[in-house]
């Protein structure tokens, strides 16, 4: 039996369309200890996450994190946890079906978009197969991470590897690796500061929190804090900041080996001692609401900044599926499929159906013709 995956029901008469897979990081399914045990051995069993020798690293994982660490993390998610499940992933499909009709109005060929998450449900894989039963022949994979890092973006590209590698059919395959700073990204985060201060005011400092990342990843060449810190910067000319009016900090950290500094919580208590009572804080670097914004930023740090002596902590909302968001993730995705069909001026489906028939009837020569062999 081959190994390799094939479609035993594929029809030769499928009109073909071009496919994008929106990916983030994950969630568990439901905000309790046995979900929230299972998503996180899948998480942290990444060697692109945690780059700790393996046999060291299983022991540490499953004899000390994943006996204590689910109670507290579930404890988070049944804070942020809402009608509608988990907010990374509502916020994700509110997403995918924004960027589908903007790109309905937007360009003339077939296009289907799915979501799918590097860790927990619904897969990459699940995902990959539904752009495949569409009839995708050309995929582009969009992990909706602003800055690229081994540990999310190159996760990412292992997982479709991972899928891809067994089948029979292979698609044209385009990734998205950043977008940093890609205009229309850099004035959408801006546009949304603008719109949250004409309605609360403007705060005496504004912090720019990305999630963390081990020193020693950023000293062995991974890009990712230098793409924070001009991610921010140019947010900050977009709205004419001076120097002294926000600042870079880094956020959820993990285990004892030094981090990217200076850490956001560490920060928010050192501003508050210095007599700062007014502070913002937005994360760039997630494209959507979910953990750690809504539960680490919104809720423990508020309370760290109140402790130390500050007055009012207020955090300004991830992009999510703002329109100049969508109309920038759309932009993107645009860009990167240049050159194909779809997104083509010239596309028409008349040219689309006469491909489709010539496919066809090679397909019925080459069956008549084996039977006559036969």
């Amino acid at each position: 039996m081959s190994k390799y995956i094939g479609n035993p029901d594929y029809q030769h008469d499928t009109r073909p369309c071009l496919g994008v897979l929106l990916t983030n990081l994950g969630t568990p399914d439901a905000p309790n200890t046995r979900a929230v045990r299972k998503y996180l051995a899948e998480f942290l069993s990444d060697p692109r996450v945690i780059e700790v020798p393996r046999p060291l690293w299983w022991l540490i994982l499953h004899g000390i994190i994943l006996r204590f660490r689910p109670r507290s993390s579930a404890h988070a998610y049944n804070q942020v946890w809402t009608s509608e499940g988990s907010p990374l992933l509502s916020w994700g499909n509110k997403q995918a079906r924004a960027i589908l009709d903007e790109l309905a109005m937007r360009q003339p060929g077939p296009i289907k978009i799915e979501l799918a998450m590097r860790y927990g449900n619904p897969s990459i894989q699940s995902g990959l197969e539904k752009l495949r039963d569409c009839g995708a022949e050309r995929i582009l994979i969009f992990p909706l991470y602003p800055q690229y890092s081994s540990t999310t973006t190159a996760s990412t590209f292992d997982a479709v590897a991972a899928v891809m590698k067994n089948w029979r059919w292979m698609p044209e395959l385009r990734m998205v690796t950043h977008y940093h700073d890609n205009v229309k990204y850099i004035e959408a985060v801006a546009e949304s500061i603008r719109t949250y201060w004409q309605k609360h005011g403007q705060p005496e400092i504004l912090l720019f929190s990305f999630h963390g990342l081990p020193e020693d990843y950023f000293r062995a060449g991974d890009p990712y804090h230098c793409e924070c810190h001009k991610t921010a910067r140019l947010v900050a000319e977009n709205l004419e900041l001076n120097d002294d009016q926000w600042q870079v900090c880094f956020q959820s950290r993990f285990g004892p080996r030094a981090w990217l500094k200076p850490y956001t919580d560490a920060t928010l208590a050192e501003l508050a001692q210095n007599g700062i009572k007014k502070v913002n804080v937005i994360c760039p670097g997630f494209s959507a609401d979910c953990l750690e914004t809504l539960e680490e930023i919104n809720i423990r740090y508020r309370e760290v900044f109140l402790e130390n002596g500050g007055k009012q902590f207020e955090y300004i909302p991830a992009l999510n599926d703002q329109s100049h968001h969508i109309e920038a993730l759309t932009d993107i995705i645009i860009q990167h499929c240049q050159g194909w069909p779809e997104v083509s001026s010239d596309w028409n489906l008349t040219d689309y159906e006469s491909a489709i028939q010539t496919r066809l009837k090679r397909f019925k020569l080459l069956k008549s013709s084996s039977s006559k062999q036969n």
